[in-house]
């Protein structure tokens, strides 16, 4: 691929993972497709364990900086491994999309699986597009939306700018309440120590996607994937207890108003987290 921002169209032959009516909407909005773009990376992400078993609960942002007074810095660097794969997998895929002369990319699927050697592997597949306009964007920006999505956007007087990202680890040592789960116990009730668990990790999730978003500048999100993985571990020298660990991932574009549409001055602004529903 030849760097080819600032030179002119793009080539005649292009590939894209575009559909008929995804190109159709790009270019309906002045877009045109100039290439298939990926970025990966493959990360061997440690489980270190708890270190402070028997704890209450921990959740740590993508700096590694405790939300609570008690953390443990296994969960810390888990956090700080999974924020670094996703963005050198985006990194790598805008980097293709700068070779192609591209001014942004739609339709980005970020993809989290096993590696086959060992490890993890992180994958951005999207198709990289170029506006017909003479107006271009400093850097290229990076959408989940689907072409029909985006365009939709467009119309509406909103831009992509990149995909945020909000990622918390939390960890819960189970009590004796939590514990009482058996025949004896009624058949209905609630585990509030695990309830409070999956609810505090969302919660920072939640935080820090819009934190994510504030550094892209944007005025809201659209959320497109919200994950939650709970994995239970023993906790040794502690008879039968066990350790909980939650892990929530919330991925979404980050938009801004262009423009001085639908914008009245002293506005209320936009949502953080808005959906974005798609028809048919």
């Amino acid at each position: 691929m030849a760097g080819r921002r600032s030179a002119g169209p793009p080539a005649d032959t292009w590939d894209s993972a575009l559909s008929t009516e995804e190109f159709a909407a790009i270019g309906g909005v002045g877009f045109e497709p100039v290439g298939q773009v990926l970025g990966t990376a493959v990360f061997t992400i440690e489980d270190t364990g708890l270190w402070d078993c028997p704890g209450s609960w921990s959740a740590t942002d993508d700096n590694g900086t405790a939300a609570s007074s008690r953390w443990t810095p296994s969960l810390a660097q888990q956090t700080r491994a999974m924020y670094t794969a996703r963005r050198t997998a985006l990194a790598r895929a805008v980097a293709e999309c700068e070779a192609l002369g591209g001014d942004g990319i739609v339709g980005a699927d970020l993809r989290v699986a096993e590696f086959p050697a060992g490890g993890t592997e992180f994958t951005v597949l999207g198709t990289a597009v170029r506006a017909r306009s003479r107006f271009r964007p400093r850097t290229p920006f990076t959408s989940h939306l689907s072409g029909q999505d985006f365009a939709k956007l467009l119309h509406t007087g909103w831009v992509p700018v990149g995909l945020a990202f909000g990622i918390a680890f939390a960890a819960r040592h189970d009590d004796w309440r939590d514990s009482l789960l058996g025949p004896l116990t009624a058949p209905t009730r609630e585990v509030d120590g695990h309830t409070r668990l999956i609810g505090r990790v969302r919660r920072e999730a939640r935080r820090q996607l819009a934190l994510d978003t504030e550094r892209h500048g944007a005025q809201g999100v659209v959320v497109d994937d919200v994950e939650l993985r709970v994995a239970g571990s023993e906790c040794p020298g502690f008879g039968a207890k066990r350790d909980l660990t939650a892990e929530a991932v919330f991925v979404g574009t980050s938009i801004t108003r262009f423009g001085r549409r639908g914008r009245a001055a002293g506005a209320t602004p936009p949502l953080t987290i808005m959906r974005l529903e798609r028809e048919g």
